[in-house]
Formats: C-alpha cells, sequence, structure tokens
C-alpha cells in the first residue's frame, strides 16, 4: 500500500488550501491515480487498521440496492449515520433513516422513480423490476460478451441529485475483461483521502474479486483514479503519524466459491486473512 501513502505524502507536499461545503477546510491536489495488482494481496490499508467488515456491509448494502440505513445498522455499520439523522434528511425531503436514491439504489434501479424506503431493514424491497438493474447487466455482459469495452455502473444521476442524502463521490466503475482477468477502474469525483478513500479502495476492490469469481474471471488490476483528492485539516496529524509507520504485507480475501451471481453475496461468504495493520487511528468525519 505505499502507492496509497503516496498520495497522502503527495497532498501534504504540493496540495493546495481551500473552502468546502462542510465548513472544515482541506488540502488537496486535482487528479491523482493510484493501481493495484489483485494477484499481489488484498488492498486494505495496513497502516492504520481498517474497519473490515464495515466494507462488507457497506458494499452489500449496495448490492441490494437499499437505502434505509437502519440496514447497516443492524449489521454494526454505522458510517453512513450522519447523513440519516431527521434534520439531515428533512432538508432532502426525506423521513428519518432514509438516506434517498443514493448508490445502491442508482446500481440496480438506475432510472425508476424513487418513493422512499420500501421494506428495506429486513434485506426486501418493492422496486423489484424498476429501472436498469446495472449490476445484472454488467455480469450478463462479462459473460456473454467479456470484450466489450462499454461495461460502466453509473451512481451519478442528475434527476435524483437534490433527493440523496449525499450525492456519489465514488461515481463510476468501468469493468473489463482481458486475457482472462478481469481490470476495473473507479473514477471518484470527491475523495476523503484518511477517512474515505481506504473504505473506497477495500470496496471497489472487493467488488471486482466478486465479480470475477462469478463471471468465471481471475482477478486482474484495480485502478482507482481520483479526480479531487483532499485531506481535511483535522486529519493531519493522524495522516503525519501514518506516514512514520511501515506497510505491513498485504491480507487476501477468501470468497464462498458456491456463490455465482453478485447480488447474493452476504456477510458470512467474505473472510479476511491475514491482516496485521497498525493501530487504528480515529478523525472526525466532515458532513
Amino acid at each position: 500500500m505505499r502507492t496509497y501513502l503516496d498520495l497522502l505524502q503527495r497532498i501534504l507536499d504540493d496540495g493546495d488550501w481551500y473552502e468546502n461545503r462542510t465548513g472544515v477546510r482541506t488540502i488537496g491536489v486535482f487528479g491523482h491515480q493510484m493501481t493495484f495488482d489483485l494477484r499481489q494481496g488484498f488492498p486494505l490499508v495496513t497502516t492504520k487498521k481498517v474497519h473490515f467488515p464495515a466494507v462488507v456491509a457497506e458494499l452489500l448494502f449496495f448490492l441490494g440496492g437499499y437505502t434505509d440505513v437502519r440496514w447497516l445498522q443492524d449489521r454494526r455499520c454505522r458510517i453512513w449515520n450522519e447523513w440519516a439523522t431527521a434534520e439531515h434528511c428533512a432538508r432532502r425531503g426525506l423521513q428519518e433513516f432514509d438516506l434517498g436514491p443514493i448508490y445502491g439504489w442508482q446500481w440496480r434501479h438506475f432510472g425508476a422513480r424513487y418513493r422512499g424506503m420500501k421494506g428495506e431493514r429486513d434485506g426486501s424491497i418493492d422496486y423489484a423490476g424498476e429501472g436498469v438493474d446495472q449490476v445484472e447487466w454488467a455480469q450478463r455482459q462479462l459473460r456473454e460478451n467479456p470484450d466489450s469495452r462499454q461495461i460502466l455502473i453509473s451512481a451519478w444521476n442528475p434527476v435524483d441529485k437534490p433527493k440523496q442524502a449525499l450525492p456519489p463521490c465514488h461515481v463510476s466503475i468501468h469493468l473489463r475483461a482481458r486475457a482472462g482477468r478481469l481490470h476495473s477502474c473507479l473514477f471518484q469525483r470527491s475523495a476523503d483521502c484518511f477517512l474515505g478513500v481506504p473504505f473506497n479502495i477495500a470496496s471497489y476492490a472487493l467488488l471486482t474479486l466478486m465479480f470475477a469469481q462469478c463471471c468465471g474471471l481471475e482477478p486482474g488490476t484495480f485502478v482507482h483514479f481520483l479526480s479531487d483528492a483532499h485531506l481535511y485539516e483535522n486529519h493531519l496529524d493522524q495522516v503525519r503519524e501514518q506516514l512514520r509507520r511501515e506497510p505491513r504485507p498485504l491480507p487476501r480475501v477468501r470468497l464462498n466459491p458456491t456463490v455465482t451471481d453478485v447480488r447474493e453475496f452476504r456477510m458470512e461468504d467474505v473472510e479476511l486473512l491475514d491482516y496485521d495493520p497498525h493501530p487504528k487511528l480515529s478523525g472526525e468525519v466532515a458532513v
């Protein structure tokens, strides 16, 4: 994960200071690319402990097309809590706990009219068949038309943006099969490089592994392109501590080999092996 530390160092060395909507100043650079070879290990940051179960829960939340934050809370994942308060939701015309048509909604129901939470807390949803299921489409394309260069999943929908608790930061993923391996490229418009990016790297690397298994491909590379890459002012001490730490060997991820549909993975189907990180470093999220 030296490439991630290089990103942090570049921001400290070359970044510009600017204000933003949160009220907490940031220092950042515009345009940065990281590449991870998934054959060399799973790219989970080791210079601080990342809570991997939360990574898995959030990804499954997206893959399920859910919007009720209580689905995450029931699985001890609280990373969306600040955007699901009664006050925050009311500003977007949503009821408490409703994140609106965010990532998973766009992945599974792109173009459908959002009418609010529909029994999502128990893993059921009443929007079946509405909109475009981009996950199903991408999986089918990788199986039937693997040479295609058009296999993208997009979370950005200007029509739904006013109703979203937080407009998508990681906007689209491009999946490309070449020589029996699955490669992916993530475009991220806005990147909180201390708190968010380690989660984003792990989440989309895991999604790539899932698609590879379900489509009969071997893992390839994960390319992560960050447009606005920044650090919040109140995270700089933690970042400098990370930079003093030496990266450790990457862990591995083992998936349940019986799962053949990306949409059917469950928490127990994902196992993290040999993860030996440095101690946790905490930071306040800017909402």
